[in-house]
C-alpha cells in the first residue's frame, strides 16, 4: 500500500470516527476539498477519494454547489454500541484518573453534573432536527435534568434535549419556534401567581397548557453549619459575605429582585450581587468549592452538595408548552408518568419537591 492510498482511508476514517462519536452531526458540512488538502497536505485526489469512499459508505451526500453533509445514516445505528463503550471506557479512565488524585465518587458525580448543566446551557438547540425529540428550554432544575437523561425510559422512541436559559429565555424561545416547552417559575407580584400571566403575556391568542412538574423550595443556600450566622435576605449585607446571584431572566433572578426592591434593600450592598451563575447546581458548586459564602437557590442543590439551606418560599415549576402538542404521544406519556407514585417518589428523593400536582395541566 503506497502513501497515498493510506492518508486516503486515514482521512476518511477520521471523519468517520468523527461522525460516529457525535462531533459531526447529520446535516453537518464537511470542510472543502481544497482547505482538506491543506489541512492533510496532499492533493485534491486524495480528499476526494476519501470523500467517495464515505458517500459509499452512505455516511456523506455531495450536491452540486452545496458541499458534502452528513447524512441520516443506519450505519450509525451499528455503530452505537462500539460508540458507547468508547464512551465507557472514557468516563472509566476519567474516574479511575480523579480518584487517583484523592477525589470521591460522590464528589465525581456531583461535578459530572455540574459539567452536564454547563454544557446544556450552551448547547443549541433546533426543533425541527429531530421529530422524535422534545426540546425543552427555559429554567435550570435537577429534576428535570434527570426526566431529559432518562426521557428513553419514560416514551420509549423519544428523546429529551434541554438548554438551561433561564425562565424568561424558555418563554421566548418557544415562542420564536426554537423549543416545544419551556420550563418555567416566573413569579407575578401584581397576581402572586406563578407563569399564568406572563405566558398570557407572551402568547396573547394561543392556547397553552402549563403541565405542573412540582412545586419547589427556593431558599438560602449556605456552607455547611452557616458560619456567617445569616438568617435571611437582608443579612446578605454582612461583612464576609460573598453572594453568588442568578442571571438575568431566570425566575429565582426575577423573585429575589423584587424581594430587595420591596424591602428596600440595596444591592450595591450585597458583595457578590453582580456574580452570576445560570444554574443552581453552579451555585451549590461554587458555594460547596469556597469560592462563595452565599446564594439563592433550590433546597435540592444544597442537599446535592451537603450544605446548609434556610427555606424562603415555595414556587411552581411548570413544563409551559402549546395546547396543540398536547396530543403528541411523548407529552401524553410524560403527563401520564408525572402522575405516577413512582415519578412522584423519585422526584421528591431530590429534595425540597413537593409533587401533590405534578401532571396536572392548566390551560390558559
Amino acid at each position: 500500500m503506497d502513501g497515498e492510498t493510506y492518508l486516503y482511508k486515514k482521512i476518511a476514517d477520521n471523519i468517520r470516527n468523527r461522525i460516529i462519536s457525535g462531533e459531526l452531526k447529520p446535516g453537518d458540512r464537511l470542510p472543502s476539498v481544497r482547505s482538506m488538502t491543506k489541512e492533510w497536505n496532499c492533493t485534491v485526489g486524495t480528499v476526494q477519494h476519501a470523500y467517495h469512499m464515505l458517500a459509499e459508505m452512505g455516511l456523506t451526500i455531495s450536491q452540486s454547489g452545496r458541499g458534502t453533509h452528513i447524512t441520516n445514516s443506519q450505519l450509525l445505528e451499528k455503530d452505537l454500541p462500539k460508540r458507547r463503550a468508547s464512551l465507557v471506557r472514557r468516563s472509566e479512565d476519567f474516574i479511575s484518573e480523579s480518584m487517583t488524585a484523592g477525589y470521591t465518587i460522590s464528589e465525581i458525580e456531583q461535578t459530572l453534573q455540574v459539567a452536564i448543566d454547563h454544557l446544556r446551557i450552551v448547547n443549541q438547540i433546533n426543533t425541527k432536527q429531530y421529530a422524535n425529540e422534545i426540546i425543552c428550554t427555559g429554567s435550570h432544575d435537577l429534576a428535570l435534568a434527570w426526566i431529559a437523561s432518562h426521557f428513553g425510559e419514560i416514551a420509549n422512541g423519544y428523546s429529551m434535549s434541554t438548554k438551561f436559559t433561564g425562565s424568561l429565555g424558555g418563554l421566548i424561545a418557544l415562542a420564536e419556534g426554537n423549543a416545544h416547552v419551556a420550563g418555567s417559575h416566573l413569579w407575578d407580584k401584581d397576581t402572586d401567581t406563578f407563569n399564568n400571566a406572563f405566558v398570557e403575556r407572551f402568547f396573547p391568542g394561543k392556547r397553552m397548557a402549563l403541565i405542573t412538574l412540582a412545586y419547589r423550595q427556593i431558599g438560602l443556600i449556605l456552607p455547611d453549619g452557616n458560619p456567617n450566622q445569616l438568617s435571611g435576605i437582608a443579612d446578605l449585607t454582612k461583612n464576609g459575605v460573598y453572594f453568588i446571584n442568578r442571571q438575568l431572566g431566570s425566575g429565582t433572578r426575577v423573585w429575589f429582585d423584587n424581594y430587595l426592591s420591596e424591602n428596600n434593600i440595596d444591592s450595591n450592598l450585597i458583595n457578590g450581587y453582580t456574580h452570576i451563575s445560570y444554574t443552581h447546581s453552579d451555585i451549590g458548586h461554587a458555594i460547596a468549592s469556597g469560592s462563595a459564602n452565599a446564594g439563592i437557590g433550590l433546597q435540592a442543590s444544597a442537599m446535592q452538595f451537603g450544605l446548609d439551606f434556610i427555606p424562603l418560599r415555595q414556587e411552581r415549576f411548570d413544563l409551559v408548552t402549546y395546547q396543540e402538542y398536547m396530543d403528541k404521544p411523548a407529552f401524553k406519556t410524560l403527563i401520564a408518568w408525572l402522575k405516577t407514585p413512582i415519578a412522584r417518589q423519585l422526584i421528591e428523593s431530590f429534595g425540597g419537591y413537593d409533587t401533590h400536582q405534578s401532571g396536572e395541566v392548566i390551560i390558559v
